[in-house]
């Protein structure tokens, strides 16, 4: 019986971490910092694929280090099956240094001396794990060296016996075909009549060939576009789709007409070109789809200039490519704004549906208090940085691998807590608002630029607390909202996600409207943040009215957590079986209720670490094991 296909497609060759420059419009010996994420065609296009909704997977190598490691994870995260991506004990893994120096220049180096993903071998092709996929795509790039030409060629073979179907992205960089210096990675095309050969032996095992018109002039031997086509078509009775950069790109599943314009095409989008390293990638992306899907050949170019769109209007590769939403909301709608990562509405839908993690569930032990805790009878920033760590440790040991469990810390007083988290597998928030402050004022360490933030980790959630109320007076309310719409872009500026709490209990008298009321006020500023922290309301009425004024501005929210403002266990336990009826609220973010007793018996002496971090466990513990019963609907 024929192997069930369990994945969609399959990319192999190169595998590299892009580092790019992080400063737009000067040269990249002028650049001062860089942005980090994974890169090389067949990367790119395993997670574009995955962002569509295809399960894809990657076959190359990694080194046994950290950017080999962050490859492997970052892969994971976007959905991409690692099991074809093997760890090379001996050679490191690829770097590009990448730059935008104007609409025209995008220098870049490639750090491929003897890399791992150069290093694949045919013993790396595993026949049952290339029968699970309706689809295998090759890249050239691996064509251009003996023993990753096997392991290709292989793939290829296997691909055909199993039935599955075959791509070749052309790829060409000549001087990864040894035919330029280092300082030429941004050159597209030299000829070379070796190189030709090399890939006119391969194209006969192709069903599709993508490319660019000086793309398909290497492939086909002439720097007549026709006239290559037709040398492709020659060898290779492959559907052929040619990219013609501003002018879209065309199909050809039959005979090579006189003239471009008479091939099948799908239509294009008028945007502003801001960077066009890794275009061709998601454009290849896009593509895969709607020719993994049975859509015709205009929807699939459509669906590929949509996306080839997506990522020369913003930074980086792979993080600018869309998800399968927003891909459909920009078709729908059309374009608004020509330069994309300026047009609010599309970058909201691409921020919030790319997201990484799965967080359905969140069960968040916090201890980023700081004031409560300098005020108990023993207390010392050093004392408390020590709870602190007592704190994570019962956290960990509640969590014991398992997911959905989280901590709030601080870095003031938890700094070495929250270097210690990091690994761990839990969610970790961390507090930026100067405890107690009304009108909000930030910790002193983010600067009055909030440049701090760059030194965050991008795992890290900047959590925020304002006691914000309706009835607040106009100055109150224009310095508070001031303050949380700048910390909202420095957030998204900095790649970091966003948890904005509001207490309006502590300011005035509250009815079922006054969160709802705030929340829609915060949305009409342009704040959306990733989650939101209420306080454990008593009546379903609330609770409906704050989840319909977060799911009528943003659908794609990641959730609520329910703070516990230092209830009593039974009172939490009544407000999480209100709360978990409402699909939007994902846990709770509770502290004083689990850690108060233990705080304070040790801070005088009372009790010993061991003691301490037992009776948080046991605290923790129950409180999670009653909200999994809420949400189950049963009893703790």
């Amino acid at each position: 019986m024929p192997t069930p296909k369990s994945l969609d497609v399959i990319t192999i060759g190169r595998s590299s971490v892009d580092l790019y420059g992080a400063q737009v419009g000067g040269r990249l010996e002028d650049m001062g910092s860089f942005q980090k994420y994974i890169g090389g065609s067949p990367t790119n296009m395993a997670a574009g694929t995955a962002r569509l909704g295809l399960k894809s997977a990657l076959i190359t190598r990694v080194g046994d280090e950290h950017m080999g490691r962050f490859i492997r994870e970052e892969l994971a995260r976007e959905g991409v099956d690692v099991r074809g991506v093997r760890t090379d004990p001996e050679r490191l893994t690829a770097l590009v240094l990448l730059g935008i120096r104007d609409q025209h220049q995008f220098p870049l180096i490639f750090y491929r001396e003897n890399c791992a993903d150069m290093a694949l071998c045919e013993d790396d092709i595993d026949e049952s794990f290339i029968a699970e996929a309706r689809s295998v795509v090759a890249t050239g790039t691996h064509l251009s060296h003996p023993r990753t030409e096997a392991a290709v060629l292989k793939a290829l073979t296997l691909a055909r016996k199993h039935g599955a179907q075959t791509a070749l992205d052309i790829d060409y960089r000549p001087n990864l075909w040894g035919l330029a210096g280092h300082g030429a990675g941004e050159s597209r095309f030299i000829e070379s009549a070796a190189v030709t050969a090399k890939l006119q032996s391969t194209l006969h095992l192709f069903d599709l060939i993508v490319g660019t018109e000086e793309e398909f002039h290497i492939a086909g031997g002439t720097t007549d576009t026709v006239a290559a086509l037709r040398a492709v078509r020659a060898v290779s009775g492959a559907t052929l789709v040619c990219k013609r950069g501003p002018m879209g790109a065309v199909a050809f599943t039959g005979a090579i007409p006189d003239s471009l314009d008479e091939g099948e095409s799908g239509p294009g989008f008028p945007i502003e070109v801001f960077n066009v390293l890794g275009a061709g990638d998601g454009f290849m992306s896009g593509l895969l789809k709607g020719w993994l899907d049975g859509e015709p050949w205009p929807v699939a170019l459509k669906y590929a200039n949509a996306c080839g769109a997506f990522a020369v209007s913003r930074h980086g590769c792979t993080p600018a490519y869309p998800s399968w939403e927003e891909l459909q909301f920009f078709l729908n709608r059309g374009v608004v704004e020509k330069a994309l990562r300026k047009d609010r509405a599309l970058e909201q839908i691409h921020w919030s549906t790319n997201r990484h993690g799965d967080w359905s569930t969140m069960r968040v032990f916090a201890f980023d208090h700081r004031m409560q805790l300098e005020q108990m009878e023993g207390a010392t920033p050093d004392r408390i940085g020590a709870f602190k760590q007592l704190c994570l440790d019962a956290a960990l040991k509640v969590a014991d691998g398992k997911p959905g469990h989280g901590i709030l810390c601080d870095s003031r007083l938890g700094r070495d807590a929250l270097y210690r988290a990091a690994g761990t597998g839990l969610w970790i928030g961390r507090p930026v608002e100067w405890p107690g402050s009304r009108p909000l004022t930030l910790e002193p360490e983010l600067g009055p630029d909030l440049g701090g933030l760059q030194e965050w980790p991008l795992s890290h959630v900047v959590k925020v607390l304002c006691f914000y109320h309706p009835a607040d007076d106009a100055a109150t309310k224009a310095a508070q909202e001031e303050t949380v719409l700048r910390l909202f872009h420095a957030c998204r500026r900095n790649r970091l996600e966003m948890l904005l709490e509001i207490i309006p209990s502590k300011v005035a008298p509250v009815t079922d409207e006054t969160s709802a009321e705030v929340i829609r006020r915060f949305y009409a500023l342009g704040v959306y943040p990733d989650w939101w922290k209420l306080e454990p309301f008593t009546s379903d009425a609330a609770w409906t009215k704050a989840c319909a004024a977060i799911a009528e501005n943003d659908p794609h929210v990641r959730g609520v957590v329910v703070l516990g403002l230092d209830a009593a266990e039974a009172d939490l336990a009544a407000s999480f079986r209100i709360a978990a009826r409402q699909p939007l609220v994902k846990g709770f973010a509770v502290g004083r209720t689990i850690f108060a007793d233990a705080a304070r018996a040790w801070f005088r002496g009372e009790i010993t670490d061991g003691a301490a971090v037992a009776i948080m466990v046991e605290k923790y513990a129950r409180l999670c094991a009653i909200w999994d019963a809420s949400r189950e609907g049963g009893k703790a």
